[in-house]
């Protein structure tokens, strides 16, 4: 009987250890990179106030966004005056257990944070927006390597000037820093450099010893890497902007790209080259069926591709359909039920949450009433969860046929804009990835973080 026990007791520890886990957000976009997260039991209506805030902690301005592993919070924060620290706290408490920081001083337009970390059982692998590239131990909380993505392949540092009037940084640094939220793919940590000598680039996750990289894929992009299926088989995809005709006059204007690279080796096995996007921020979407989505802003909207075998083992693509109904300046849609959800916000377009079906149909969009723009979404127990890029956070009911809002509640605050020039013409600009893990919600704002409890206890 004691024998029994003791192995029932065992098993269930077991379990609850892996429900803990499962319900971990350790990456952008979350365990899947989709969006969705495992949680249940979401709360299905809010009090007037809105959900119960269980601790707030003050951030550096930024939109970099929170990860979590067994009940703590990884986060890359900036002082643009100093540098970059990546800040770990519990996540019942928002106590901050420990940070690691680096010099990397520096500002660009829109600035402070801008990337996710990514976090396994032994490190957190950050990238700044210098390209600073840093694999942590999260027992000693000590740099194990580092490495640079944009100088080590040819790039000029970005950290001396800053020409907001001309839209230009140093060089041929990206004229809004480097944006990557890195991707662990079995023992490989996978970044889109984008440098003049490397498109993407595949590292050890533990040495830091570059695997393998392709050549440069064209115009400079903010885009992380997203993983496809196509017939089966992992295709890492890298989505390149077209030329910035505002902020790069001076270079050839060409279109840009959607490229389907092999994870282990690298090799380039697909490119689409038709797509018009001249600041790509958001990832590509895995829509099935070897089908690729495709969103951003600026102004065309999204591209559905599919991917197809040949005859001769190669790869081919064929434009499904574009369209300037939908699209995402910043994030990935949504994929619920054959149907994608995203905040089409732009400089000139303001369609706030819009829903189209797999084959390009606009269903409906939410316009400025109410207004989303540039904010965060997750799935979770059948429900969405967003942020509207401002100030409110919603509880929505995902339906192809209508706009479906549960509860609503203002949660953030808007920053004082001071001498932003980028601030005082885009307004608030609350853009963060969001983050969920064990029934909490975590999101942020230019000045701080908030812990929100979302799920029954």
């Amino acid at each position: 009987m004691k024998t029994r026990l003791l192995v029932l007791s065992a098993f269930l520890q077991i379990f609850f250890i892996s429900l803990m886990h499962a319900q971990d957000w350790p990456q952008f976009l979350g365990p899947e990179r989709n969006s969705i997260s495992p949680q249940k039991d979401l709360l299905r209506s809010w009090p007037e106030s809105g959900p119960k805030v269980l601790w707030t902690v003050n951030l550096g301005i930024g939109y970099g966004g929170p990860v979590v592993k067994d009940g703590k919070i990884y986060l890359l924060d900036r002082d643009n005056k100093v540098g970059d620290k990546m800040r770990c706290f519990d996540l019942n408490t928002g106590e901050e257990l420990w940070k690691f920081e680096y010099d990397a001083a520096g500002e660009v337009m829109f600035p402070g944070s801008r990337s996710v970390p990514i976090v396994d059982d032994k490190h957190v692998y950050s990238s700044g927006p210098y390209g600073d590239l840093y694999c942590i131990d999260i027992k000693t909380h000590k740099p194990v390597w580092e490495a640079n993505i944009w100088t080590n392949f040819g790039g000029d540092p970005g950290n001396d000037t800053v020409d907001y009037g001309g839209f230009g940084g140093s060089g041929n640094f990206p004229i809004w820093a480097i944006s990557q939220c890195p991707m662990i793919y079995g023992d490989l940590l996978i970044v889109l450099s984008q440098a003049p000598e490397a498109g993407a680039v595949a590292y050890n996750k533990t040495t830091g010893e570059v695997v393998w990289k392709t050549p440069n894929l064209g115009n400079e992009s903010y885009t992380s890497p997203s993983v496809v299926k196509i017939d089966g088989q992992d295709h890492i995809v890298a989505v390149i902007s077209s030329t910035n005709h505002i902020g790069r006059s001076e270079l050839p204007q060409t279109l840009g790209k959607i490229v389907g690279i092999e994870p282990l080796t690298g090799n380039i096995l697909w490119e689409y080259d038709q797509w018009k996007c001249h600041i790509s921020v958001a990832p590509a979407v895995d829509a099935g069926n070897n089908k690729v989505l495709v969103v951003g802003g600026y102004e065309l909207g999204a591209v559905m591709i599919q991917v197809e075998k040949q005859a001769d083992g190669s790869y081919g693509t064929t434009e499904l359909f574009r369209t300037e109904e939908f699209g995402d300046q910043t994030k990935p849609p949504l994929l619920i039920d054959g149907y994608f959800y995203a905040q089409f916000g732009t400089n000139n377009t303001r369609d706030g949450l819009t829903c189209m079906s797999m084959d390009g149909k606009i269903m409906w969009k939410t316009k400025r009433d109410p207004d989303f723009n540039k904010g965060s979404m997750i799935l979770a127990d059948g429900l969405i969860l967003a942020t509207d890029g401002a100030k409110s956070l919603f509880l929505i009911e995902p339906d192809p046929t209508e706009f479906k809002p549960l509860a609503s509640a203002e949660v953030l605050t808007a920053a004082d804009p001071g001498d932003d020039r980028m601030a005082r013409r885009f307004g608030t600009q609350n853009w963060a990835p969001i983050a969920l893990a064990d029934g909490k919600l975590l999101i942020r704002d230019q000045s701080r973080m908030l812990c929100v409890r979302v799920a029954e206890q």
